[in-house]
């Protein structure tokens, strides 16, 4: 049971990311800093749920094969994430 609650979270962790493209439609999200809240905070997610599934993947039991692949896309999304990071790190400290 646990096995399938974590696919089930690991499955909408593949989805949220990609709803930062309409967010990104209205004005206000092109703002200053609401632009930058919102990647800050989308980067973190990416982060997390690549943590999670690997997590899950490894040390919670879910082995099945659409579990594998929600843990490939997670962690090249929390890879993503990082490289956002260290862009922002290295552009405000430069």
């Amino acid at each position: 049971m646990k096995a399938k609650i974590y696919t089930a979270i690991s499955t909408l962790m593949l989805f949220i990311p990609w709803t930062i493209f309409p967010l990104r439609t209205f004005g206000w999200a092109l703002e200053s800093p609401a632009a930058e809240i919102i990647i800050y905070s989308y980067a973190v997610f990416m982060f997390l749920s690549g943590v999670f599934t690997l997590w899950a993947y490894t040390k919670g039991g879910a082995k099945s094969k659409w579990m594998q692949v929600c843990t490939v896309v997670n962690c090249v999304y929390a890879a993503g994430a990082l490289a956002i990071a260290v862009m922002i790190a290295v552009s405000n400290f430069s």
